[in-house]
């Protein structure tokens, strides 16, 4: 999956989205218009005028007024709604009833839940998101929301829990993270509050139409109350009007998404078997994907699944059997009989040792799902199948990142897993080997934080010894959820202090420099998600000196001397510029902070160009054939300045 092209992509969305919502203004505007007409007689004044040839002076200026109110109407609520989610990810989570996932939880699913989240995290080079889930939903769904990847939010309900393998599970996750990377996300938190505004008037019209059915009102009789009930009636079908366009544009934005997102999970995973797994299941159960909480349709589309019923105009996702031959080809429908057959012959022969022959009380647990190969003849005999290809190994980035958390000690985890221990964790990762400089920093966190987490933070700095490089970037991404929950003073004093300790050693390593600059990046997004940065404007010749200069960094650190750094330097920058001259410089020791401005502009490029960039930065990397620690380190980090995962096949 072309990350670029997505992000193309999501801008064409975000147009169409646009036009159909300016559409469906139109639309309740004009039935506003009109229904103040007939509210007020206009109909019946029209008979009269026409026939005497008389103008009415003051119908431009009510109809002005109306015109104004249903506007800012839509607007305030659309603004209203989309302010009570600026807190990202968490707040889309907790508006569906979603649960924070404990990160000491002791329950086995949601272990492995968390595992399979931080696994993928690692692996695309985001930082872990916040985890929820949805207790009381038997159905199979999962949902990613928020502005960035610094405040995203992945929640997953009891039904993924209860059913899916851990294949499935991670083949779930991997869709999400999809929307994650693709920026997906801000878009959906949009459109939430786009289709709070153009549904409010049917809410506004059931009040009004309630309100005059309750008082007894009738029209010939009592004129104002029989108006207000006609009017909320009118009111209450020109919303109508509102959750057409509405469910409309939740499809139109939806639809094409999902089933990108689909192999953009199969890409990440190299296995299809996972994430066809779970939509198998979600076939053959009675709940499938659908939703039990009242606000279902609001997020209808960002869900992996259907929350509902809908109807072939309005439906989010495409058809079930459609997503499953798109993975697998040889996929015949017969198949899910056979598998239902199973399923519930595995259901009924669970023992329960706590509630009998009671099978309703045991967990469900679905059987992983046959390969085609292992079907029995008859079933596939009525219909020619396409052979299955054989299975692919695990994704390398998915290997590399299992084998990084299950290398990080126990106690290292346990630190990454809470607030104060995380910030203690953060100070620890940034401290020097050298005593005469673990001195000095010593003395900055004491004075900032006290002695108590001077003293914790040097003993965790002992421990750092005993973890490969590669480890630190990913233990702070680990322990980013809980950093997040520290108050924003604290957050502050933090940064400043890392930027002081870091700055204690004149010559600022390349570790040290990756660490602040994530973890700056990071958290400052995450204070403040809807100031996030969108995607720029900016071309690649406009940045001419930020890109020799990145390219310079990672040259540098990757070559054994100075004239391999400048051969992979010219073969970055000719595939970056070609045709334009540049000339080679070592790099200066003071090259922090120019490096800092490099990447913040660069960040404002077009997607386009961004992907040049990265391209030509794996040229430079793979120019002695083999990549280091460092440079998938420094890759990482750049990756991260530019908002755009990490390329497939550039770790180790």
């Amino acid at each position: 999956m072309d990350f670029f092209a997505e992000q193309a992509r999501v801008r064409s969305s975000t147009r169409m989205l646009v036009l159909l919502f300016v559409a469906a203004v139109l639309a309740i505007v004009a039935a506003v218009d009109m229904v103040v007409l007939l509210v007020f007689g206009y109909p019946r004044h029209f008979v009269r005028l026409f026939a005497t040839g008389q103008t009415l002076h003051h119908l431009p200026s009510l109809l002005s007024i109306s015109t104004i109110a249903v506007l800012g109407l839509i607007a305030g609520c659309a603004w209203y709604r989309i302010n009570s989610l600026s807190a990202g990810g968490k707040a889309v989570a907790e508006d569906v009833g979603g649960e924070p996932v404990p990160p000491d939880t002791q329950d086995p699913r949601l272990r492995q839940l968390r595992n399979v989240i931080e696994e993928v995290a690692i692996a695309s080079g985001t930082p872990v998101p916040d985890i929820y889930f949805l207790p009381n939903e038997p159905g199979i769904n999962a949902f990613a929301a928020g502005y960035s990847a610094s405040d995203a939010a992945i929640c997953v309900t009891q039904g993924c829990l209860d059913h899916l393998t851990r294949d499935e599970l991670q083949g779930v996750i991997a869709h999400e993270f999809s929307h994650v990377l693709n920026g997906d996300m801000r878009l959906n938190i949009r459109l939430m509050g786009l289709l709070f505004g153009i549904m409010a008037l049917s809410v506004i019209g059931r009040q009004l139409a309630w309100s005059g059915t309750s008082y007894g009102g009738r029209y010939d009789d009592d004129r104002g109350r029989g108006g207000g009930y006609l009017f909320g009636f009118l009111l209450l079908i020109i919303g109508s009007i509102g959750h057409f366009f509405g469910r409309l544009i939740q499809a139109a934005v939806a639809r094409s998404r999902e089933a990108l997102a689909d192999a953009s999970a199969v890409q990440f995973t190299r296995q299809t078997r996972g994430i066809a797994g779970a939509l198998k299941k979600i076939a053959v159960l009675e709940e499938g994907s659908q939703l039990q909480v009242a606000n279902r349709h609001e997020v209808a589309h960002m869900m992996f699944g259907d929350v509902d019923n809908f109807n072939a105009w309005f439906a989010t996702h495409p058809p079930l059997l459609t997503r499953i031959r798109t993975l697998e080809p040889w996929f015949r429908e017969r198949e899910l009989a056979q598998f239902e057959a199973q399923m519930h012959a595995s259901l009924q022969a669970e023992p329960s040792a706590a509630t009998g022959n009671d099978t309703s009380a045991v967990t469900r647990v679905l059987p992983p799902l046959e390969w085609p190969g292992q079907v029995g003849a008859a079933v596939l005999a009525a219909q020619p199948t396409v052979a299955p290809p054989p299975v692919e190994p695990k994704d390398k980035a998915l290997q590399h990142a299992a084998a990084l958390q299950q290398g990080i000690p126990g106690h290292l985890d346990e630190a990454a897993r809470q607030p104060e221990s995380a910030l203690t964790l953060a100070l620890a990762l940034a401290m020097s080997e050298h005593d005469d400089l673990q001195a000095k920093q010593k003395r900055l966190i004491a004075n900032a934080f006290g002695d108590d987490v001077q003293w914790a933070a040097s003993k965790l700095a002992v421990d750092k010894a005993t973890i490969p490089a590669t480890s630190r970037l990913p233990l702070i991404a680990l322990a980013f959820p809980a950093l997040k929950q520290l108050p924003q003073g604290r957050l502050q004093t933090l940064l400043e202090t890392l930027d002081a300790v870091v700055s204690v050693d004149p010559l600022v390593g390349l570790e040290d420099y990756c660490l602040v600059r994530l973890l700056r990046m990071y958290l400052l997004e995450a204070l403040k998600p809807r100031q996030a940065p969108i995607d720029g404007q900016k071309k690649l010749p406009a940045c001419r000196d930020s890109v020799a200069l990145v390219c310079a960094v990672v040259a540098t650190y990757g070559a054994n001397d100075d004239g391999a750094a400048r051969r992979a330097w010219l073969l970055a920058m000719n595939q970056a510029l070609p045709g334009m001259t540049a000339n080679w410089r070592t790099l200066p020791l003071d090259w922090q902070t120019p490096f800092d401005r490099a990447l913040d502009e660069l960040d404002g490029l077009m997607p386009a160009a961004k992907d040049i960039v990265i391209q030509s930065l794996l040229a430079a990397i793979r120019a002695d054939g083999v990549v280091t620690p460092t440079e998938t380190e420094l890759l990482r980090v750049i990756c991260a300045s530019l908002h755009c995962p990490v390329p497939a096949g550039s770790t180790m």
